[in-house]
Protein backbone atom coordinates (compact mmCIF):
# COMPACT_ATOMS: atom_id res chain seq x y z
CA UNK A 1 0.00 0.00 0.00
CA UNK A 2 1.32 3.45 -0.91
CA UNK A 3 1.25 6.19 1.73
CA UNK A 4 -1.08 9.14 0.97
CA UNK A 5 0.29 12.32 -0.56
CA UNK A 6 1.95 14.70 1.96
CA UNK A 7 -0.37 17.01 3.85
CA UNK A 8 0.08 20.79 3.67
CA UNK A 9 1.48 22.73 6.63
CA UNK A 10 -1.90 24.33 7.31
CA UNK A 11 -3.59 20.94 7.54
CA UNK A 12 -0.91 19.67 9.93
CA UNK A 13 -2.23 21.92 12.69
CA UNK A 14 -5.52 20.03 12.64
CA UNK A 15 -3.90 16.59 12.37
CA UNK A 16 -3.23 14.19 15.24
CA UNK A 17 -1.58 10.80 15.46
CA UNK A 18 -1.51 7.98 17.99
CA UNK A 19 1.68 6.30 19.20
CA UNK A 20 1.33 3.03 21.10
CA UNK A 21 4.26 1.72 23.17
CA UNK A 22 4.02 -1.89 24.42
CA UNK A 23 6.51 -2.24 27.26
CA UNK A 24 7.42 -5.14 29.53
CA UNK A 25 4.89 -4.31 32.26
CA UNK A 26 2.35 -2.09 30.52
CA UNK A 27 1.18 -0.47 27.32
CA UNK A 28 1.06 3.31 26.92
CA UNK A 29 -0.73 5.24 24.20
CA UNK A 30 -0.41 8.94 23.44
CA UNK A 31 -2.17 11.31 21.08
CA UNK A 32 0.29 13.80 19.63
CA UNK A 33 -0.17 16.94 17.59
CA UNK A 34 1.33 16.09 14.20
CA UNK A 35 2.55 19.66 13.69
CA UNK A 36 4.77 19.94 16.75
CA UNK A 37 4.71 16.62 18.64
CA UNK A 38 2.95 18.08 21.66
CA UNK A 39 1.35 15.36 23.75
CA UNK A 40 -2.39 15.92 23.92
CA UNK A 41 -3.38 12.98 26.11
CA UNK A 42 -1.85 9.75 27.40
CA UNK A 43 -3.09 6.53 28.95
CA UNK A 44 -1.37 3.56 30.61
CA UNK A 45 -2.66 0.01 31.08
CA UNK A 46 -0.78 -2.49 33.27
CA UNK A 47 -1.09 -6.05 32.01
CA UNK A 48 -3.32 -7.78 34.61
CA UNK A 49 -2.17 -11.36 33.96
CA UNK A 50 1.48 -10.37 33.86
CA UNK A 51 1.10 -8.37 37.08
CA UNK A 52 -0.10 -11.53 38.82
CA UNK A 53 2.96 -13.41 37.58
CA UNK A 54 0.86 -15.82 35.53
CA UNK A 55 2.53 -18.11 32.98
CA UNK A 56 6.01 -17.14 34.17
CA UNK A 57 8.65 -19.11 36.06
CA UNK A 58 11.68 -16.95 36.90
CA UNK A 59 13.49 -20.01 38.24
CA UNK A 60 13.64 -21.46 34.72
CA UNK A 61 13.89 -18.05 33.01
CA UNK A 62 10.44 -18.49 31.45
CA UNK A 63 8.61 -15.22 30.83
CA UNK A 64 5.41 -15.40 28.77
CA UNK A 65 2.68 -12.81 28.15
CA UNK A 66 -0.91 -13.52 27.23
CA UNK A 67 -2.12 -11.85 24.00
CA UNK A 68 -5.31 -10.87 25.83
CA UNK A 69 -3.22 -8.48 27.97
CA UNK A 70 -2.06 -6.77 24.78
CA UNK A 71 -5.49 -6.61 23.13
CA UNK A 72 -7.22 -5.31 26.25
CA UNK A 73 -4.50 -2.74 26.82
CA UNK A 74 -4.54 -1.59 23.21
CA UNK A 75 -8.28 -0.90 23.27
CA UNK A 76 -8.35 0.60 26.77
CA UNK A 77 -5.51 3.09 26.27
CA UNK A 78 -6.59 4.35 22.86
CA UNK A 79 -10.22 4.74 23.94
CA UNK A 80 -9.18 6.57 27.12
CA UNK A 81 -6.90 8.88 25.12
CA UNK A 82 -9.73 9.67 22.71
CA UNK A 83 -12.22 10.29 25.54
CA UNK A 84 -9.80 12.69 27.24
CA UNK A 85 -9.01 14.49 24.00
CA UNK A 86 -12.62 15.05 22.97
CA UNK A 87 -14.39 14.73 19.60
CA UNK A 88 -12.50 17.62 17.99
CA UNK A 89 -9.26 15.67 18.24
CA UNK A 90 -10.72 12.20 17.71
CA UNK A 91 -12.19 13.06 14.31
CA UNK A 92 -8.78 14.30 13.12
CA UNK A 93 -6.70 11.22 13.97
CA UNK A 94 -4.71 10.41 10.83
CA UNK A 95 -2.51 7.50 11.82
CA UNK A 96 -1.56 4.90 14.42
CA UNK A 97 1.81 3.20 14.83
CA UNK A 98 3.04 0.80 17.49
CA UNK A 99 6.29 -0.31 19.01
CA UNK A 100 6.79 -3.39 21.17
CA UNK A 101 9.45 -5.25 23.07
CA UNK A 102 11.42 -7.77 21.06
CA UNK A 103 12.19 -10.35 20.20
CA UNK A 104 8.73 -11.29 21.52
CA UNK A 105 7.21 -13.81 19.07
CA UNK A 106 4.08 -15.99 19.23
CA UNK A 107 2.67 -19.08 17.54
CA UNK A 108 -0.31 -18.31 15.29
CA UNK A 109 -2.73 -20.41 13.23
CA UNK A 110 -3.37 -19.89 9.52
CA UNK A 111 -5.68 -16.94 10.24
CA UNK A 112 -2.87 -15.22 12.15
CA UNK A 113 -4.60 -15.72 15.51
CA UNK A 114 -2.26 -16.41 18.47
CA UNK A 115 -2.94 -19.93 19.72
CA UNK A 116 -3.56 -18.66 23.26
CA UNK A 117 -6.70 -16.94 21.98
CA UNK A 118 -8.09 -20.26 20.74
CA UNK A 119 -10.06 -22.85 22.75
CA UNK A 120 -7.82 -25.33 24.52
CA UNK A 121 -4.76 -23.06 24.56
CA UNK A 122 -5.91 -20.27 26.88
CA UNK A 123 -3.64 -21.34 29.77
CA UNK A 124 -0.75 -22.80 27.76
CA UNK A 125 2.41 -20.67 28.15
CA UNK A 126 3.86 -22.09 24.93
CA UNK A 127 0.87 -20.69 23.03
CA UNK A 128 1.60 -17.17 24.31
CA UNK A 129 4.07 -14.46 23.40
CA UNK A 130 7.61 -15.43 24.43
CA UNK A 131 8.83 -12.22 26.06
CA UNK A 132 12.17 -10.71 25.09
CA UNK A 133 13.82 -11.68 28.38
CA UNK A 134 12.71 -15.32 28.24
CA UNK A 135 15.90 -17.41 28.24
CA UNK A 136 14.42 -20.91 28.04
CA UNK A 137 16.04 -21.41 24.63
CA UNK A 138 19.70 -21.10 25.68
CA UNK A 139 20.34 -24.64 24.42
CA UNK A 140 18.79 -23.90 21.03
CA UNK A 141 20.79 -20.70 20.61
CA UNK A 142 24.04 -22.54 21.38
CA UNK A 143 23.12 -25.19 18.82
CA UNK A 144 22.39 -22.59 16.16
CA UNK A 145 25.71 -20.85 16.75
CA UNK A 146 27.52 -24.16 16.28
CA UNK A 147 25.35 -25.21 13.34
CA UNK A 148 26.02 -21.97 11.46
CA UNK A 149 29.75 -22.77 11.29
CA UNK A 150 29.03 -25.69 8.93
CA UNK A 151 27.93 -23.46 6.04
CA UNK A 152 30.07 -21.58 3.52
CA UNK A 153 27.80 -18.54 3.90
CA UNK A 154 27.91 -16.91 7.34
CA UNK A 155 24.21 -16.46 8.03
CA UNK A 156 24.99 -14.80 11.37
CA UNK A 157 27.20 -12.07 9.91
CA UNK A 158 24.58 -9.32 10.20
CA UNK A 159 23.65 -10.10 13.84
CA UNK A 160 27.13 -9.76 15.24
CA UNK A 161 28.14 -13.36 14.60
CA UNK A 162 26.36 -14.75 17.67
CA UNK A 163 22.71 -15.77 17.88
CA UNK A 164 20.94 -15.11 21.19
CA UNK A 165 18.41 -17.11 23.18
CA UNK A 166 16.36 -13.90 23.31
CA UNK A 167 15.65 -14.13 19.57
CA UNK A 168 13.15 -15.48 17.05
CA UNK A 169 14.55 -18.82 15.80
CA UNK A 170 15.88 -20.13 19.11
CA UNK A 171 12.52 -19.46 20.76
CA UNK A 172 10.60 -21.07 17.90
CA UNK A 173 12.55 -24.32 18.02
CA UNK A 174 12.35 -24.48 21.81
CA UNK A 175 8.55 -24.20 21.73
CA UNK A 176 8.25 -26.74 18.92
CA UNK A 177 10.41 -29.22 20.83
CA UNK A 178 8.66 -28.71 24.12
CA UNK A 179 5.00 -28.74 23.15
CA UNK A 180 3.44 -31.29 20.79
CA UNK A 181 0.04 -29.60 20.87
CA UNK A 182 1.50 -26.26 19.78
CA UNK A 183 3.67 -28.05 17.24
CA UNK A 184 0.58 -29.65 15.70
CA UNK A 185 -1.45 -26.44 15.51
CA UNK A 186 1.10 -23.75 14.69
CA UNK A 187 1.10 -22.29 11.20
CA UNK A 188 3.52 -19.39 11.57
CA UNK A 189 5.64 -17.51 14.11
CA UNK A 190 5.12 -13.75 14.44
CA UNK A 191 6.79 -10.92 16.32
CA UNK A 192 4.58 -8.81 18.57
CA UNK A 193 5.43 -5.63 16.63
CA UNK A 194 4.23 -7.24 13.40
CA UNK A 195 1.11 -8.82 14.87
CA UNK A 196 -0.50 -5.65 16.32
CA UNK A 197 -0.67 -3.79 12.97
CA UNK A 198 -2.03 -6.99 11.40
CA UNK A 199 -4.68 -7.12 14.12
CA UNK A 200 -5.67 -3.46 13.69
CA UNK A 201 -5.97 -3.79 9.91
CA UNK A 202 -8.26 -6.82 10.19
CA UNK A 203 -5.91 -9.45 8.78
CA UNK A 204 -7.20 -13.01 8.47
CA UNK A 205 -4.41 -14.77 6.55
CA UNK A 206 -1.07 -15.26 8.29
CA UNK A 207 0.69 -15.40 4.93
CA UNK A 208 -0.27 -11.75 4.43
CA UNK A 209 1.27 -10.40 7.64
CA UNK A 210 3.60 -7.52 6.75
CA UNK A 211 6.89 -7.97 8.55
CA UNK A 212 8.97 -4.95 9.49
CA UNK A 213 12.63 -4.85 8.48
CA UNK A 214 13.39 -3.99 12.12
CA UNK A 215 12.32 -7.33 13.59
CA UNK A 216 13.22 -9.32 10.47
CA UNK A 217 16.77 -8.07 10.17
CA UNK A 218 17.77 -7.91 13.81
CA UNK A 219 16.18 -11.12 15.12
CA UNK A 220 15.07 -13.38 12.23
CA UNK A 221 18.26 -13.45 10.09
CA UNK A 222 16.55 -11.75 7.13
CA UNK A 223 19.02 -9.87 4.92
CA UNK A 224 19.08 -8.41 1.44
CA UNK A 225 22.36 -10.27 0.88
CA UNK A 226 20.51 -13.57 1.36
CA UNK A 227 17.57 -12.44 -0.79
CA UNK A 228 15.42 -12.88 2.30
CA UNK A 229 15.76 -15.46 5.06
CA UNK A 230 18.48 -18.11 4.98
CA UNK A 231 17.41 -21.12 2.89
CA UNK A 232 15.12 -23.75 4.37
CA UNK A 233 17.97 -26.26 4.31
CA UNK A 234 19.89 -24.16 6.83
CA UNK A 235 17.09 -24.60 9.36
CA UNK A 236 15.86 -28.10 8.48
CA UNK A 237 19.40 -29.51 8.78
CA UNK A 238 19.58 -27.97 12.26
CA UNK A 239 16.37 -29.71 13.33
CA UNK A 240 13.79 -31.48 11.19
CA UNK A 241 11.00 -29.76 13.13
CA UNK A 242 11.86 -26.63 11.14
CA UNK A 243 11.55 -28.34 7.78
CA UNK A 244 9.51 -26.12 5.44
CA UNK A 245 8.96 -23.42 8.06
CA UNK A 246 10.52 -20.61 6.04
CA UNK A 247 7.76 -21.12 3.47
CA UNK A 248 5.23 -20.07 6.09
CA UNK A 249 7.10 -16.95 7.09
CA UNK A 250 8.06 -14.12 4.72
CA UNK A 251 10.44 -12.87 2.07
CA UNK A 252 9.50 -9.19 1.77
CA UNK A 253 9.96 -6.64 4.54
CA UNK A 254 8.85 -3.05 5.08
CA UNK A 255 10.20 0.00 6.88
CA UNK A 256 8.25 1.65 9.67
CA UNK A 257 7.71 4.69 7.45
CA UNK A 258 5.37 2.56 5.33
CA UNK A 259 1.70 1.76 5.91
CA UNK A 260 0.47 -1.69 6.91
CA UNK A 261 -3.03 -0.71 5.81
CA UNK A 262 -6.06 1.12 7.17
CA UNK A 263 -7.92 0.58 10.41
CA UNK A 264 -10.39 -2.27 9.89
CA UNK A 265 -14.14 -1.62 10.26
CA UNK A 266 -14.24 -3.79 13.39
CA UNK A 267 -11.40 -1.94 15.11
CA UNK A 268 -12.63 1.44 13.91
CA UNK A 269 -15.92 0.69 15.67
CA UNK A 270 -14.19 -0.59 18.82
CA UNK A 271 -12.07 2.55 19.08
CA UNK A 272 -14.52 5.12 17.74
CA UNK A 273 -12.31 6.06 14.81
CA UNK A 274 -12.59 6.16 11.03
CA UNK A 275 -11.40 3.48 8.64
CA UNK A 276 -9.45 6.29 6.97
CA UNK A 277 -6.92 6.06 9.81
CA UNK A 278 -3.63 4.65 8.49
CA UNK A 279 -1.85 1.95 10.51
CA UNK A 280 1.94 1.98 10.17
CA UNK A 281 4.36 -0.93 10.06
CA UNK A 282 5.50 -1.80 13.59
CA UNK A 283 9.00 -1.89 15.09
CA UNK A 284 10.79 -2.56 18.37
CA UNK A 285 10.47 -0.02 21.17
CA UNK A 286 14.14 0.91 21.17
CA UNK A 287 14.14 1.65 17.44
CA UNK A 288 11.13 3.95 17.58
CA UNK A 289 12.37 5.32 20.89
CA UNK A 290 15.62 6.36 19.23
CA UNK A 291 13.64 8.32 16.64
CA UNK A 292 11.43 9.86 19.34
CA UNK A 293 14.66 10.87 21.09
CA UNK A 294 15.98 12.56 17.93
CA UNK A 295 18.85 10.21 17.17
CA UNK A 296 21.81 11.62 15.21
CA UNK A 297 24.44 9.82 13.12
CA UNK A 298 27.20 8.25 15.24
CA UNK A 299 25.49 9.21 18.50
CA UNK A 300 24.64 6.21 20.66
CA UNK A 301 20.99 6.55 21.62
CA UNK A 302 20.48 4.65 24.88
CA UNK A 303 16.91 3.65 25.71
CA UNK A 304 17.27 2.88 29.41
CA UNK A 305 14.45 0.89 30.97
CA UNK A 306 14.29 -2.63 32.37
CA UNK A 307 17.10 -3.42 29.93
CA UNK A 308 18.94 -1.07 27.61
CA UNK A 309 18.81 -0.89 23.86
CA UNK A 310 21.63 1.11 22.35
CA UNK A 311 20.92 2.38 18.85
CA UNK A 312 23.34 3.92 16.35
CA UNK A 313 22.63 5.14 12.82
CA UNK A 314 25.11 5.96 10.10
CA UNK A 315 24.97 6.64 6.36
CA UNK A 316 24.99 3.28 4.59
CA UNK A 317 27.79 4.24 2.21
CA UNK A 318 30.07 5.20 5.12
CA UNK A 319 29.77 1.87 6.98
CA UNK A 320 29.23 -0.45 4.02
CA UNK A 321 31.37 -3.56 4.41
CA UNK A 322 31.99 -3.07 8.13
CA UNK A 323 30.53 -5.85 10.27
CA UNK A 324 30.51 -5.17 14.01
CA UNK A 325 31.09 -8.37 15.96
CA UNK A 326 28.97 -9.25 18.94
CA UNK A 327 26.13 -6.73 18.58
CA UNK A 328 22.40 -7.33 17.97
CA UNK A 329 22.51 -6.64 14.28
CA UNK A 330 23.05 -4.03 11.63
CA UNK A 331 20.23 -3.60 9.16
CA UNK A 332 19.69 -0.92 6.49
CA UNK A 333 16.49 0.99 7.22
CA UNK A 334 15.74 -0.65 10.56
CA UNK A 335 15.72 2.65 12.48
CA UNK A 336 15.62 5.36 9.81
CA UNK A 337 14.94 4.41 6.18
CA UNK A 338 18.08 4.99 4.12
CA UNK A 339 20.43 4.72 7.11
CA UNK A 340 22.26 1.73 8.56
CA UNK A 341 20.69 0.84 11.89
CA UNK A 342 22.89 -0.83 14.51
CA UNK A 343 21.60 -2.24 17.79
CA UNK A 344 23.30 -3.32 21.00
CA UNK A 345 22.19 -3.37 24.63
CA UNK A 346 22.29 -4.81 28.14
CA UNK A 347 19.97 -7.59 29.29
CA UNK A 348 19.45 -5.97 32.69
CA UNK A 349 19.65 -2.29 33.54
CA UNK A 350 16.61 -1.03 35.42
CA UNK A 351 15.89 -4.70 36.16
CA UNK A 352 19.21 -4.85 38.03
CA UNK A 353 18.20 -1.97 40.29
CA UNK A 354 14.73 -3.50 40.74
CA UNK A 355 16.35 -6.78 41.80
CA UNK A 356 18.39 -5.00 44.48
CA UNK A 357 15.35 -3.08 45.69
CA UNK A 358 13.36 -6.30 45.97
CA UNK A 359 16.25 -7.93 47.82
CA UNK A 360 16.36 -5.32 50.57
CA UNK A 361 12.55 -5.10 50.68
CA UNK A 362 12.34 -8.71 51.86
CA UNK A 363 11.52 -7.80 55.50
CA UNK A 364 8.79 -5.41 54.33
CA UNK A 365 7.18 -8.09 52.18
CA UNK A 366 7.56 -11.00 54.57
CA UNK A 367 7.61 -9.65 58.12
CA UNK A 368 5.89 -6.28 58.31
CA UNK A 369 2.40 -7.53 57.51
CA UNK A 370 2.70 -10.18 60.26
CA UNK A 371 3.67 -7.76 63.00
CA UNK A 372 1.43 -7.22 66.03
CA UNK A 373 2.90 -3.79 66.76
CA UNK A 374 0.53 -2.07 64.33
CA UNK A 375 -2.66 -3.17 62.57
CA UNK A 376 -2.52 -4.63 59.08
CA UNK A 377 -3.83 -1.49 57.38
CA UNK A 378 -1.13 0.65 59.00
CA UNK A 379 1.51 -1.97 58.20
CA UNK A 380 0.55 -1.92 54.52
CA UNK A 381 0.71 1.88 54.44
CA UNK A 382 4.15 1.82 56.10
CA UNK A 383 5.32 -0.80 53.61
CA UNK A 384 4.10 1.23 50.62
CA UNK A 385 5.60 4.45 51.96
CA UNK A 386 9.00 2.91 52.62
CA UNK A 387 9.03 1.08 49.28
CA UNK A 388 8.44 4.34 47.42
CA UNK A 389 11.41 5.97 49.14
CA UNK A 390 14.00 3.20 48.86
CA UNK A 391 15.40 4.04 45.43
CA UNK A 392 15.44 7.77 46.09
CA UNK A 393 17.36 7.23 49.32
CA UNK A 394 19.79 4.76 47.73
CA UNK A 395 20.57 7.17 44.90
CA UNK A 396 21.12 10.05 47.32
CA UNK A 397 23.36 8.17 49.76
CA UNK A 398 25.32 6.33 47.05
CA UNK A 399 26.00 9.65 45.30
CA UNK A 400 27.46 11.04 48.53
CA UNK A 401 30.01 8.23 48.91
CA UNK A 402 33.62 9.02 47.98
CA UNK A 403 35.07 7.16 45.00
CA UNK A 404 38.03 4.92 45.82
CA UNK A 405 39.93 2.50 43.64
CA UNK A 406 39.35 -0.41 46.03
CA UNK A 407 35.58 0.09 46.46
CA UNK A 408 33.22 -2.85 46.16
CA UNK A 409 33.09 -4.11 42.57
CA UNK A 410 30.32 -5.86 40.64
CA UNK A 411 29.64 -7.43 37.26
CA UNK A 412 26.17 -6.66 35.94
CA UNK A 413 25.13 -9.95 34.28
CA UNK A 414 22.03 -10.53 36.42
CA UNK A 415 20.10 -11.52 33.29
CA UNK A 416 23.03 -12.73 31.23
CA UNK A 417 24.90 -10.60 28.71
CA UNK A 418 23.28 -9.25 25.56
CA UNK A 419 26.20 -7.35 24.05
CA UNK A 420 28.95 -7.40 23.30
CA UNK A 421 28.96 -11.16 22.51
CA UNK A 422 25.63 -12.54 23.72
CA UNK A 423 25.88 -15.16 26.44
CA UNK A 424 22.78 -15.68 28.57
CA UNK A 425 24.52 -18.33 30.71
CA UNK A 426 26.63 -15.69 32.44
CA UNK A 427 25.84 -14.62 35.99
CA UNK A 428 26.46 -11.45 37.98
CA UNK A 429 29.01 -11.19 40.75
CA UNK A 430 30.07 -8.93 43.62
CA UNK A 431 33.55 -8.78 45.09
CA UNK A 432 35.44 -6.70 47.62
CA UNK A 433 32.65 -6.97 50.20
CA UNK A 434 33.44 -6.62 53.90
CA UNK A 435 31.57 -5.76 57.09
CA UNK A 436 31.38 -2.12 56.05
CA UNK A 437 29.57 -2.96 52.79
CA UNK A 438 26.14 -1.52 53.46
CA UNK A 439 23.22 -1.13 51.05
CA UNK A 440 24.32 2.22 49.51
CA UNK A 441 27.85 0.89 48.86
CA UNK A 442 26.60 -2.30 47.22
CA UNK A 443 24.06 -0.31 45.21
CA UNK A 444 26.83 2.03 44.03
CA UNK A 445 28.84 -0.97 42.87
CA UNK A 446 25.82 -2.29 40.98
CA UNK A 447 25.20 1.06 39.27
CA UNK A 448 28.86 1.29 38.39
CA UNK A 449 28.71 -2.20 36.86
CA UNK A 450 25.81 -1.25 34.61
CA UNK A 451 27.76 1.81 33.48
CA UNK A 452 30.82 -0.34 32.81
CA UNK A 453 28.62 -2.70 30.80
CA UNK A 454 27.47 0.29 28.76
CA UNK A 455 31.11 1.30 28.24
CA UNK A 456 31.87 -2.16 26.83
CA UNK A 457 29.35 -1.52 24.06
CA UNK A 458 30.93 1.81 23.11
CA UNK A 459 34.38 0.21 23.09
CA UNK A 460 33.18 -2.58 20.80
CA UNK A 461 31.80 -0.14 18.22
CA UNK A 462 35.04 1.81 18.23
CA UNK A 463 37.20 -1.33 18.04
CA UNK A 464 35.25 -2.35 14.95
CA UNK A 465 35.76 0.99 13.24
CA UNK A 466 32.44 2.67 14.04
CA UNK A 467 32.95 5.99 15.86
CA UNK A 468 30.75 7.00 18.76
CA UNK A 469 30.88 10.77 19.12
CA UNK A 470 28.04 11.41 21.57
CA UNK A 471 25.47 9.85 23.89
CA UNK A 472 21.72 10.42 24.10
CA UNK A 473 19.88 9.19 27.19
CA UNK A 474 16.23 8.13 26.92
CA UNK A 475 13.73 6.42 29.16
CA UNK A 476 12.77 6.29 32.81
CA UNK A 477 16.21 5.79 34.34
CA UNK A 478 17.71 8.61 32.27
CA UNK A 479 14.99 11.00 33.42
CA UNK A 480 14.81 9.98 37.07
CA UNK A 481 18.37 9.42 38.25
CA UNK A 482 20.96 12.21 37.97
CA UNK A 483 23.30 10.00 40.05
CA UNK A 484 23.29 7.20 37.47
CA UNK A 485 23.56 9.57 34.51
CA UNK A 486 26.48 11.48 36.02
CA UNK A 487 28.28 8.20 36.65
CA UNK A 488 27.53 7.17 33.05
CA UNK A 489 29.18 10.36 31.77
CA UNK A 490 32.20 9.82 34.06
CA UNK A 491 32.67 6.16 33.09
CA UNK A 492 32.23 6.88 29.36
CA UNK A 493 34.29 10.11 29.56
CA UNK A 494 31.70 11.62 27.24
CA UNK A 495 28.83 14.03 27.82
CA UNK A 496 25.34 12.58 27.73
CA UNK A 497 22.26 14.56 26.73
CA UNK A 498 18.91 13.60 28.24
CA UNK A 499 15.89 13.91 26.01
CA UNK A 500 13.06 16.07 27.27
CA UNK A 501 10.22 13.69 26.39
CA UNK A 502 9.02 11.32 29.09
CA UNK A 503 7.70 8.96 26.41
CA UNK A 504 10.22 8.81 23.60
CA UNK A 505 9.08 5.36 22.43
CA UNK A 506 5.41 6.36 22.14
CA UNK A 507 6.44 9.70 20.61
CA UNK A 508 8.66 7.90 18.10
CA UNK A 509 5.71 5.68 17.19
CA UNK A 510 3.63 8.84 16.69
CA UNK A 511 6.33 10.23 14.37
CA UNK A 512 6.21 7.08 12.29
CA UNK A 513 2.40 7.22 12.29
CA UNK A 514 2.60 10.74 10.87
CA UNK A 515 5.02 9.56 8.20
CA UNK A 516 3.03 6.44 7.27
CA UNK A 517 -0.11 8.60 7.02
CA UNK A 518 1.63 10.91 4.54
CA UNK A 519 1.80 13.95 6.81
CA UNK A 520 5.59 14.04 6.31
CA UNK A 521 7.58 12.73 3.34
CA UNK A 522 10.34 11.29 5.55
CA UNK A 523 10.57 10.30 9.20
CA UNK A 524 13.48 12.72 9.60
CA UNK A 525 11.06 15.53 8.76
CA UNK A 526 8.59 14.26 11.36
CA UNK A 527 11.43 13.93 13.89
CA UNK A 528 12.58 17.50 13.33
CA UNK A 529 9.07 18.94 13.57
CA UNK A 530 7.75 16.79 16.41
CA UNK A 531 10.91 16.37 18.51
CA UNK A 532 10.83 17.85 21.99
CA UNK A 533 14.55 18.56 22.42
CA UNK A 534 16.81 17.99 25.44
CA UNK A 535 16.51 19.26 28.98
CA UNK A 536 19.63 17.99 30.77
CA UNK A 537 23.30 17.46 30.01
CA UNK A 538 25.89 15.63 32.10
CA UNK A 539 29.57 16.38 31.59
CA UNK A 540 32.29 13.98 32.79
CA UNK A 541 34.05 14.93 36.02
CA UNK A 542 37.80 15.14 35.16
CA UNK A 543 38.72 14.15 38.73
CA UNK A 544 36.73 10.92 38.60
CA UNK A 545 37.46 9.84 35.01
CA UNK A 546 40.96 8.38 35.72
CA UNK A 547 39.68 6.50 38.80
CA UNK A 548 36.83 5.00 36.83
CA UNK A 549 39.30 4.03 34.10
CA UNK A 550 41.24 1.95 36.65
CA UNK A 551 38.09 0.38 38.03
CA UNK A 552 36.86 -0.35 34.51
CA UNK A 553 40.01 -2.42 33.93
CA UNK A 554 39.26 -4.33 37.13
CA UNK A 555 35.67 -4.88 35.96
CA UNK A 556 37.02 -6.27 32.70
CA UNK A 557 39.36 -8.64 34.54
CA UNK A 558 36.61 -9.81 36.90
CA UNK A 559 34.23 -10.35 34.00
CA UNK A 560 36.80 -12.40 32.12
CA UNK A 561 37.31 -14.59 35.22
CA UNK A 562 33.54 -15.12 35.66
CA UNK A 563 33.14 -15.97 31.97
CA UNK A 564 36.04 -18.42 32.13
CA UNK A 565 34.52 -20.19 35.12
CA UNK A 566 31.13 -20.33 33.39
CA UNK A 567 32.66 -21.96 30.31
CA UNK A 568 34.48 -24.44 32.55
CA UNK A 569 31.31 -25.43 34.39
CA UNK A 570 29.37 -25.78 31.14
CA UNK A 571 32.05 -28.06 29.72
CA UNK A 572 31.91 -30.19 32.86
CA UNK A 573 28.13 -30.47 32.51
CA UNK A 574 28.54 -31.68 28.94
Amino acid sequence: MQSPAPTSNNQLHDAYVIGVDFGTDSVRSIIANAANGEEVTASVFYYPRWKKGLYCDPGTNRFRQHPADYVEGLEFTIRECLEKAGPGVAKNIKGISVDTTGSTPVAVDKTGTPLALLPGFEENPNAMFVLWKDHTSVKEAAELNQHATKFPVNYLQFVGGIYSSEWFWAKLLHVLREDEKVRTNIYSWVEHCDWIPYLLTGGNDAAQIKRGVCSAGHKSLWAEAFDGLPPDEFFSSWDGLLNGFTGRLFKETYTSAQAAGNLSPAWAQRLGLSTDVVVGIGAFDCHMGAVGGQIEPYHLSKVMGTSTCDMLVAPVDEVKGKLVKGICGQVPGSIIPGMMGMEAGQSAFGDAYAWFKKLIEWPLDNLLTDTTVVDRSTAEKVRAGLSDKIMEALNKQAAALPLKEDDELAVDWLNGRRTPDANQMLKASFTGLDLASDAPRVFKALVEATCFGARKIVDRFREEGIPVIGLIGLGGVAKKSPFIMQMMADVMNMPIRIHKSEQTCALGAAMFAATAAGLYPKVEDAMNAMGQGFDANYEPDPLKVPLYEKRYRRYTELGAFIEGQTVLYCEQDI
